[in-house]
């Protein structure tokens, strides 16, 4: 499949936390980073992810913000 999405940042799941409805997923990147994403808990099962799972990070977005005190 190709994707116009430019940032695709390669890695394995280290940690799935599901609610009601929402999972957060932890994948530990190629680099040694660990990523965040929050997705449907239906998207974890619809594509079978679990702790070792191999995955493609897609970052898609118009805005990065950052703050400090």
């Amino acid at each position: 499949m190709k994707l116009s999405t430019r940032n695709q940042l390669a890695g394995t799941v280290v940690e799935i936390t599901t609610g009601e409805a929402m999972a957060v997923v932890k994948v530990k990147l190629n680099g040694g980073d660990i990523l965040t994403s929050s997705i449907t808990k239906d998207a974890v099962d619809d594509l079978g992810l679990e702790v070792g799972s191999s995955v493609v990070a897609l970052v898609k977005s118009t805005e990065v913000a950052l703050g400090v005190e």
